[in-house]
């Protein structure tokens, strides 16, 4: 029988007490390590993690610097900001969104079919910060979410400021609008500098000028917890807390007189087309008017998809911009710089009289260049022939000079390249020649003799502007000065109220064209408006000032072959387009005026009477007479602005440009002396 195994207590204690003491040597060199790890970072590197750990509960937050103001010649402000309320929304505060949303839309203060948007950009944000989810609310809407607050928790009202068009679609194409900034806007902008910033400029002087308008952003430091939330009591780190006031915009300075705008949209209700109206010594754009319109104020608020596609949609193409855009042929507006071009080079006589019938064939072509109603002209010579407007006379002119000479002509008055005005956005029309014609359609037998005789009527492939029009006549008011456009004339600092006006730029001068014939054109021009067989005579007479002007109509569709259509019968859009250019008084130029009436017919039936309309209102003062020609006394609001214009017109041009002028200068023209400091 084996022997019974009894059990060893003593070594079973023995191997318990060296697991206990292992067990605890174990324990103790932790806890030591783990002490000796917190007095390495509590006493040895306590400077250097107590700095981290504030730094790490300070979040940064931007302020938004206030936008610049926009302002008129006189004062009157345009653009500018005012306050307003948004609504809120902090995801993790909100327990039912889906609810909460549908809730605003019952209170119409949301739309249903915005609400897929809002739920993806709340999503898209971090839970505990503020995301707008509706801009500018109405003082209704403000008050009737105030009643029902208590049903929205997480859902609060935001006083913020948003940019405000006090005037609404009031010069719109000149001023443009701002609107949300866009995935290409950011291409283009440090997204650090718009922190906290909704919207940009978009168009007109808004893009062109954002730079100083949007100012410089601020920035408050604020203490978070470790979940990024704002602590509402920050203690004694509070005195380490840094804020940078924001550095508003300038303010802009327009050169529009708004006097002149109002009257020319109110002239334009209701037609498509344009009106520009420069003064011709300086280049500042007094008028700048496209119709239809549109109200900016709809971009600044946050447009809907609704109001949008109701803009876009719109036949009349409210949001293109027909001053600086439309591209459209200018029908016999370019006579005078025909004959100034064929004085010049000698191609034409100005006393040989030639008889115009009321058609014209080229050599070996039985095809007939028709006048315009089939007019007989008669006997007329090159100052005649501008008054009455004889297209036989200039089919013939056309013909002798050529393509290439009428192609070298016609840059120097604007014409094929952008004029240079200072906002974005402009189109720089077509001076066609036979390289362009070879290039742009190859597999056309080329430039034939028959494009060369419609481009001495502006018609053909002949493209201009409404703002290359104007520009034009302002060149010839000055007898050939060229100053680029311009609309903005001065920065202003909103903090010193110090102005720094702008120079205006004399780009051209053409000197190359005689006094001699400069008269002959000129005088022609004076006689479209007083002679009786002048066309613009019935729309100009009694005029207390003497105006040179120039009519033209477009033609948009295709004659039969005897020179007629049935104006009854065609579309409204492929009827003639009218156009007016003029400038005065003429020996002592003060304004030039474009006028395009899409559609409308004779130039001297709808565009001349809105170009006489404007001139009066600009010359003339109350009593009916001519206005003294002295600069404006110094504006008093807003505070701060000053004349940028000398009671003279030469001193900034050199003697030379100076004898390039009329033999009568004008007393007071707004040229710039100096800038102010």
């Amino acid at each position: 029988m084996s022997p019974v195994r009894i059990k060893d207590h003593w070594r079973e204690q023995r191997m318990f007490d060296r697991r206990a003491w292992f067990a605890g040597t174990v324990m103790v060199l932790s806890a030591l390590a783990v002490l000796g790890r917190l007095y390495y970072l509590q006493v040895e590197r306590h400077d250097y993690y107590s700095v981290l750990a504030q730094a790490n509960g300070v979040r940064t937050e931007p302020i938004p610097a206030a936008r610049g103001l926009i302002i008129a010649r006189d004062g009157e402000v345009i653009a500018s900001n005012r306050p307003t309320f948004d609504l809120m929304l902090t995801p993790d505060e909100v327990p039912h969104l889906h609810g909460s949303l549908e809730h605003l839309v019952k209170l119409k203060l949301l739309q249903s079919d915005a609400i897929p948007d809002l739920i993806r950009t709340i999503q898209s944000q971090e839970s505990f910060d503020s995301v707008p989810i509706r801009l500018d609310l109405s003082e209704r809407e403000v008050a009737r979410f105030a009643v029902r607050r208590y049903e929205f928790p997480g859902i609060n009202l935001s006083p913020q400021q948003a940019r405000w068009y006090p005037f609404g679609s009031l010069a719109v194409d000149a001023v443009g609008y701002v609107g949300t900034i866009s995935a290409s806007d950011l291409k283009h902008i440090n997204p650090a500098a718009y922190a906290g910033t909704v919207v940009i400029g978009k168009t007109g002087v808004e893009a062109a000028y954002e730079r100083q308008l949007h100012g410089t952003n601020g920035y408050r430091q604020i203490l978070v917890n470790a979940l990024g939330r704002p602590v509402s009591r920050p203690g004694v780190l509070a005195r380490d807390l840094h804020v940078e006031p924001p550095v508003a915009g300038k303010d802009v300075i327009l050169s529009l007189d708004l006097k002149i705008q109002r009257l020319a949209e109110k002239l334009l209700k209701g037609r498509d087309g344009a009106v520009v109206a420069l003064d011709p010594w300086n280049g500042d754009i007094l008028a700048l008017a496209s119709s239809p319109a549109f109200d900016p104020n709809l971009f600044a608020r946050g447009i809907s998809e609704k109001q949008y596609q109701a803009l876009v949609n719109n036949p009349d193409l409210p949001l293109f911009n027909r001053a600086l855009r439309a591209q459209l042929p200018t029908g016999s507006t370019i006579k005078p710089a025909i004959a100034l071009g064929a004085l010049t080079d000698g191609m034409v006589n100005p006393k040989k009289r030639i008889y115009a019938s009321s058609d014209w064939h080229l050599p070996g072509s039985d095809h007939l260049f028709h006048n315009a109603a089939h007019e007989v002209c008669g006997w007329v010579g090159l100052r005649m022939a501008i008054i009455m407007s004889c297209d036989v006379y200039f089919y013939r002119l056309a013909y002798k000079m050529g393509v290439d000479r009428i192609g070298a002509w016609l840059p120097n008055f604007g014409f094929g390249h952008p004029t240079g005005i200072d906002i974005p956005g402009e189109q720089s029309g077509l001076a066609p020649t036979p390289a362009w014609m070879a290039k742009h359609y190859p597999h056309d037998d080329g430039w034939y003799p028959g494009d060369t005789v419609i481009l001495g009527i502006g018609q053909g492939s002949f493209l201009a502007t409404p703002l290359q029009m104007a520009h034009y006549t302002s060149i010839l008011a000055t007898r050939g000065l060229s100053f680029e456009p311009r609309l903005v004339t001065g920065l202003r600092n909103p903090r010193t109220q110090k102005i720094h006006w702008k120079r205006p730029v004399l780009d051209g001068n053409l000197r190359m064209i005689s006094p001699a014939a400069w008269k002959v054109v000129i005088s022609a021009m004076h006689g479209v408006t007083t002679n009786p067989r002048g066309t613009a005579y019935w729309a100009m007479i009694n005029s207390p000032y003497p105006i040179a002007g120039k009519t033209g109509t477009a033609q948009l569709t295709r004659e039969d072959a005897n020179g007629d259509y049935n104006k009854k019968a065609t579309p409204e859009k492929l009827r003639d387009d009218s156009w007016f250019i003029a400038f005065a008084p003429v020996q002592a130029p003060r304004i030039a005026v474009a006028v395009l009436v899409e559609h409308a017919g004779w130039g001297a039936t709808a565009a001349a009477p809105i170009a006489r309309k404007i001139m009066n209102a600009y010359l003339l003062g109350p009593n009916g007479k001519l206005l003294p020609a002295t600069p404006p006394e110094p504006l008093s609001e807003p505070a701060g602005l000053r004349p940028r214009v000398t009671s003279g017109v030469s001193a900034t041009l050199t003697a030379l440009e100076q004898a390039a002028r009329p033999e009568n200068p004008p007393v007071g023209s707004r040229v710039l002396a100096s800038e102010a400091p």
